[in-house]
């Protein structure tokens, strides 16, 4: 069991996992109508099976690295899906599966079965997969004339990030 000092540590680790997947359902909710079906470039992957494929992706992880938390795998990876509140809850349970997953192999002191030398890496991989795909998204929707403006785009994305009340400090 971490000491108090690890275990702040931990919790501000923790916030930083829900902050990127509150941003990245903050993305799938204001992207513009019709951008679902958008792709950057010919055979490129749509908006939509970019936001399944972050959720399989996390899925894939979890089931190989901590099968002991792993949930059923979607049966396609770039699934077309245009619901965005089925979307969203399924980000939403990928993410809290994730975040079960590396708090309990953080506090046991247990590795993860298969990649990373630290449960934490598995969760900053996923971090940082999220926001690739959060820019290519970002970059399709601009491409086909759909950009999201500042003003809808920053409340949901760089002040999640910066916002100091959100761990009470």
């Amino acid at each position: 069991m971490p000491d108090a000092t690890e275990k702040r540590t931990l919790d501000v680790l923790m916030d930083s996992w829900d902050r990127n997947n509150a941003i990245l359902v903050g993305l799938l909710r204001v992207v513009p109508e019709g951008g679902m079906a958008v792709r950057a470039g010919d055979g490129s992957p749509t908006v939509g099976q970019m936001f399944n494929h972050i959720h399989y992706v996390r899925l894939v992880f979890l089931s190989e690295d901590a099968p002991e938390f792993a949930l059923e795998l979607p049966t396609e990876e770039w699934a077309t899906e245009q619901d965005r509140e089925r979307l969203a809850a399924m980000l939403n349970q990928s993410a809290a599966a994730v975040a079960k997953a590396v708090r309990s192999k953080v506090e046991a002191g247990t590795e993860m079965k298969v990649h990373y030398d630290h449960p934490i890496l598995m969760m900053q991989h996923m971090i940082w997969h999220d926001g690739y795909h959060h820019g290519q998204i970002k970059l399709a929707l601009k491409l086909a004339g759909l950009l999201i403006s500042d003003d809808a785009a920053g409340p949901v994305t760089w002040d999640v990030w910066m916002d100091k009340s959100a761990t009470g400090q």
